[in-house]
């Protein structure tokens, strides 16, 4: 295989590996077969046209070529066969349009959405070209890293705090690979090279200069990996992770420092086994409701999910004013509040938590918007990681009554359009008008599909839920009736737009632990999801499904009353009955922080956060046991060396062979098993000596006889009494089992060994001992030798490979036909 085509498949597999950082963005590994297909097609695309001599711009056109008719492959319209059309092409510009409609509704990791995967698999393809190009064409390796830092630039720029380091090492030694091919192939154009001493070098050492600069760039790529993770005081960092109290970061809450993911999942199991505290709130209002960090209102088959916030940002003026909006000035009253948050480095996202209706807003650092809309308070670039902020907010007044009277929205209101849509579901159909017949308006219709949840009707609390068939997950769950806040919320926001009333799940926190008589401290135990329902001119009324004795402080209304109570939540004579002005049956669980939301002290919760582990110890211990076993590999490798070369075997009885000649000459060559052994024996024990002098930076000369360099090794090891016997013997068994007839037999050679290396190590200096012991040198030496030898085998098999392909060349069909 010439240069050009073994570096067109270098830079292929380089590619490849610089797709690592995908890995972090999508949830399984299809896109990871679809690109290799990708990526190998547009390789034998490459060498196919360089065999036949293709000029440069055929080159390019043919791995085009090869990139679409594979994406037609993998993604076809339907009419087509492997060959696009303009309907493919138009396929195709709808699955990028797709694709932008999901980076809005998705966070990472996002699912097998065939938008997502054909644009990540384009992108790639187009990289694996011009990767191609530059390496193979144009033979400039270096910009190749170009391309293929933009890949890694994805991850980046989606991940709000550091990105994994596992695809960056990866995407580096591909692209330290491609550096090193290029060197060798430009090596390889002059030929083997020869020392000035008339011994040769190998290709894959071309000179001590580019020696050294590859070992510094590889030193340089091991240090900025190793020194961010190391260092504490790095955001991110290993010593970081393992140090904070919780990890993990999924759909939801990260304890360690997360990104929230609002899908509101059907599905699925949570659990949390220890608690993080995430807030602080201080606040004037008597009986708080929820804090709030965003709303997820667009539904699929899967669940709801969010669109992007928009709104104006801080610093362009004032909020507005919930009193004058049209939606909900039929209130009969607000009431004004203060709060003051402080937030902890363990919630790190860029949408912060607020009350409802917020007024005003203080303290907080960054760029920030506010999405009236969502009722949400985001950035782009900043996050909540420890602010201290002081918001007003105003809390609606209504009474069940005021609600019943709200008026039906018109069928072409923008709100019943955008906040009614459901996907098609017979079941669901069937029990929310089973449950809503005879209802004359929205609020009654709301509470006959509220009221369904309750114990009465089976419904139960648990963090793990199972699917059902083919049937949806919301299906399954109104069969099942067993799951945590995320299915009560999405449930009832689905049979509520279901009924034809706007609905939406918010996400947020339950008012948490009361520490004094006006703060509250909140954890990841209190993370929460709940309805939210649109009424006409009251705007959007919370609504919590979820069983209040397993939601840890808890809050439920007059017009939502805890539908497990055996008394009402909130009385007539209340009045006003604000959202959280009343506590549920289960307050009490406020101040347990102590009890899990499930009502049981198993430590688990209703936290949008995945799994964490349980303590830090084993973590940290797992983590020292395999670098101490990963450093003691070249340690243990070298013993056992050592012991297998000092092994003493036992054999068969001597045997003896006699060949004579013929004519007048007659040689009679008598060779015994022990004479074999002892020359074997020679041989193991002159290979410890030899490793024993590279492991302790002796040089070693080849082309000296075993006698010569005994003698130096003496003289500079500074050798003496037994040690200096012991390499002179060894230097003459060496000798005699070369060159002699009879080689030397019944030598102590296991003796002398040892007696040599330890007269070496006491002549050595400290470090040089430790760095025998722990890193010998003569492991790495084999280890590298090792190397080449298979790169050397595997190069010429692939030369071979060529050899047989060129044979039936279309070239030489054509030639003979002539």
């Amino acid at each position: 295989m010439t240069g050009r085509r073994r570096l067109g498949m270098v830079a292929a597999i380089a590619t490849l590996l610089a797709s690592a950082p995908l890995s972090a963005i999508f949830d399984t590994w299809t896109w990871l077969l679809q690109t290799t297909l990708v990526v190998l097609m547009i390789a034998g695309s490459a060498v196919a046209t360089r065999s036949l001599r293709f000029p440069t711009w055929a080159q390019a056109i043919g791995m085009v070529v090869a990139l679409l008719v594979t994406l037609t492959w993998i993604y076809p319209n339907g009419g087509e066969v492997l060959i696009p059309t303009p309907g493919t092409l138009a396929h195709f510009a709808d699955l990028v349009q797709q694709a932008g409609e999901d980076t809005r509704s998705y966070g990472v990791p996002v699912p097998d959405r065939d938008g997502l995967l054909f644009v990540a698999v384009l992108g790639i393809g187009l990289v694996a070209i011009v990767v191609d190009l530059l390496t193979a064409v144009f033979r400039r390796p270096a910009l190749a890293g170009l391309p293929m830092l933009a890949i890694y630039s994805i991850p980046v720029a989606v991940y709000l705090d550091s990105v994994p380091v596992a695809p960056f090492i990866i995407a580096a030694v591909g692209y330290l690979w491609l550096l090193v091919a290029d060197n060798v192939d430009r090596v390889r154009r002059f030929g083997r090279r020869f020392t000035g001493d008339g011994r040769d070098v190998d290709v894959w050492e071309p000179s001590p200069l580019a020696a050294a600069g590859r070992r510094l760039g590889v030193a340089g790529v091991v240090v900025a990996v190793l020194l961010p993770l190391a260092v504490p005081t790095v955001s991110g960092g290993l010593l970081s992770r393992i140090t904070q109290s919780g990890t993990g970061v999924g759909n939801g809450l990260g304890s360690g420092g997360g990104r929230i993911n609002l899908f509101a999942s059907l599905s699925g199991q949570l659990q949390q086994t220890n608690t993080v505290n995430l807030l602080k709130v201080t606040t004037n209002e008597p009986d708080p409701f929820y804090l709030r960090f965003g709303v997820a209102d667009t539904l699929t088959d899967a669940g709801f999910s969010n669109q992007s916030p928009t709104g104006s940002a801080l610093s362009r003026g004032s909020l507005p004013d919930p009193q004058a909006d049209q939606s909900t000035n039929q209130a009969s009253s607000f009431d004004r509040y203060h709060a003051e948050i402080e937030v902890t480095d363990g919630l790190r996202q860029n949408i912060a938590p607020i009350y409802s209706y917020l007024v005003g807003i203080n303290g907080i650092t960054g760029s920030w918007a506010y999405d009236s809309s969502q009722q949400v308070l985001f950035s782009g670039r900043s996050t909540t990681s420890e602010q201290k902020y002081s918001i007003d907010y105003l809390r609606p007044k209504y009474t069940a009554s005021q609600l019943r009277n709200a008026p039906t929205l018109a069928e072409n209101d923008l709100i019943r359009q955008n906040f009614t849509k459901v996907p098609p579901d017979e079941a669901v159909d069937g029990k929310v008008q089973k449950l809503i017949k005879g209802k004359d308006n929205d609020y009654d219709r709301v509470r006959a599909i509220y009221d369904s949840f309750s114990r009465d009707n089976g419904f139960t609390y648990s963090l793990t839920t199972q699917a059902a068939g083919n049937a949806s997950d919301i299906a399954a769950f109104l069969e099942k009736k067993e799951g945590y806040c995320q299915q009560y919320a999405a449930a009832m926001a689905w049979m509520v737009r279901a009924a034809g009333i706007p609905a939406r799940v918010a996400f947020g926190f339950t008012r948490g632990t009361p520490e004094d008589t006006d703060t509250y401290v909140i954890t990841n135990r209190n993370a929460h999801a709940w309805t939210e329902v649109y009424f006409q001119g009251f705007g959007w009324v919370p609504f919590d499904a979820t069983p209040a004795a397993n939601v840890s402080g808890s809050a439920r209304s007059a017009w939502a009353p805890d539908t497990d109570s055996p008394e009402p939540a909130a009385s007539a004579s209340t009045g006003a009955a604000a959202p959280g002005a009343t506590s549920s049956a289960a307050a009490g669980a406020a101040d347990r922080p102590d009890r899990s939301n499930d009502g049981t002290d198993s430590g688990t919760s209703d936290a949008l956060t995945p799994a964490a582990g349980s303590s830090n110890a084993l973590p940290i211990a797992v983590l020292v046991t395999l670098l101490v076993a990963l450093l003691l590999v070249p340690a243990v490798r070298r013993i056992l060396l050592r012991r297998r070369r000092h092994a003493v075997t036992t054999g068969p009885p001597p045997v003896q062979a006699t060949v004579e000649g013929t004519g007048d000459t007659i040689t009679d060559i008598v060779v015994t098993t022990e004479e074999g052994r002892a020359r074997a024996d020679a041989h193991a024990a002159w290979d410890e000596l030899i490793d024993t002098m590279i492991d302790f930076r002796v040089p070693v000369d080849p082309t000296e006889t075993p006698r010569h360099t005994a003698q130096r090794l003496i003289r500079d090891a500074v050798l003496t009494g037994d040690p200096a016997e012991a390499a002179t013997l060894l230097g003459t068994a060496e000798e005699r089992a070369r060159y002699a007839r009879q080689p030397l037999q019944g030598a102590e050679l296991t003796t002398a060994l040892t007696r040599l290396r330890s007269g070496i190590s006491h002549s050595a200096t400290p470090r040089a001992r430790f760095r025998a012991t722990f890193l010998p040198p003569s492991v790495f030496l084999s280890w590298r030798l090792a190397l080449s030898e298979a790169s050397t085998r595997t190069v010429e098999a692939a030369s071979r490979l060529r050899d047989h392909t060129t044979r039936f060349s279309p070239r030489r069909l054509l030639k003979s036909s002539r």
